[in-house]
């Protein structure tokens, strides 16, 4: 079967189920990745009219929460030298960015991975880096702490706040596609607490079609399952040795996400074992001095309504107007996991023009 008659058939497929089920249904991705894909191959254009894709919170630069974004740029703003992620820089805090900070001379080092930061570090033995992200870079960052990085941590974990958008009454879920990148760390098992249709699926158009056809097999048939469409890479379990790390590095903790709040067993600190390389244990003082001189200020960025389904990013008053990649108003527009960044990148427009093929 050739790929283009691979996409009718499972197209004709999901017509044909939609068209059973007969309401309508929405479905969030927890993936940008995922929201890429879709995006890239104009899936929701092509979707029966009762199907409707939403993103979810699968960004992790922008969950994280403002009062870490002010923390890290205070640090580099006190002459601390700062390693972090690329996208991280132009994320919007209540005085500047990284970026702003770094152009008025701060020493901010954007790094493609920790190993960098780790050569950084050599150079600079004070360097702290930003360790964001969610079971997927969690590992890795782990493994730099056991090198005597010292890290800041906003590491998540993705499976509370899945939980928490389950009993959100303002956002009806019939059905996850739950992030590939994640489940290959800590396994799908974890899923099967969750009472509504899921299905793990891989990064190709066709791979997110097909979670979607899954999802109607569940809704049809009345079930609520955890189905693997990634099963050439992610596997019930895991990967037991990324989560030994992870335990004997992090412990977990409640943790403010962005536009979700408070989140019970969501964050990851560092634990005590490893506390001389927790920059919130190193630089305690100097954090409380920061907090107490950050001041909140008001914004229309709807960025935090975006990350939970709630609002179309261009139902966001300051999106294609004042924010864009060039002048990104908050941390959905400046990653390019971000639901704004990719709903500029491709547009309605574009994405009408494109096909799967």
């Amino acid at each position: 079967m050739t790929k283009k008659s691979q996409y009718t058939t499972i197209l004709e497929d999901i017509r044909k189920k939609a068209l059973l089920a007969s309401r309508p249904l929405t479905f969030m991705e927890l993936c940008g990745t995922h929201s890429q894909t879709v995006a890239q191959h104009g899936i929701k254009n092509i979707l029966p009219k009762n199907i409707k894709l939403v993103a979810g919170p699968g960004c992790p630069v922008c969950v994280t929460d403002q009062s870490d974004i002010d923390n890290i740029i205070g640090l580099a703003l006190e002459g601390i030298p700062i390693a972090t992620y690329g996208d991280v820089l132009k994320v919007p805090g209540n005085s500047m960015s990284l970026e702003k900070a770094r152009a008025g001379g701060t020493d901010v080092s954007a790094v493609y991975d920790v190993a960098e930061a780790l050569e950084i570090k050599k150079r600079k033995p004070d360097l702290v880096f930003f360790g964001m992200g969610f079971e997927t870079t969690t590992p890795m960052t782990a493994w730099a702490v056991r090198k005597g990085l010292t890290i800041y941590s906003s590491h998540k974990r993705f499976f509370p706040a899945m939980e928490t958008l389950l009993k959100k009454k303002s956002l009806k879920i019939d059905g996850f596609i739950n992030p590939g990148h994640v489940s290959a760390i800590t396994g799908t098992k974890m899923y099967e607490k969750l009472k509504v249709p899921q299905v793990v699926a891989g990064f190709e158009a066709i791979d997110v079609l097909r979670a979607i056809s899954m999802l109607l097999d569940q809704i049809l048939n009345g079930k609520h399952e955890v189905q693997n469409e990634y099963a050439r890479v992610v596997k019930k379990g895991g990967n037991p040795r990324a989560q030994k790390i992870i335990a004997e590095v992090f412990e977990v903790v409640d943790a403010n996400w962005r536009g979700l709040g408070k989140i019970k067993s969501s964050g990851l600190a560092i634990r005590k074992k490893y506390q001389k390389q927790n920059a919130e244990y190193v630089f305690e003082n100097l954090l409380k001095k920061i907090r107490r001189k950050t001041t909140s200020k008001p914004t229309a960025c709807k960025c935090g309504e975006v990350l939970q389904g709630l609002r179309d990013p261009k139902n966001c008053p300051l999106f294609a107007k004042i924010c864009n990649p060039q002048n990104p108003q908050g941390p959905c527009m400046v990653s390019v996991e971000g639901t704004c960044s990719i709903d500029y990148k491709y547009g309605r427009s574009k994405q009408r023009n494109q096909r799967c093929d």
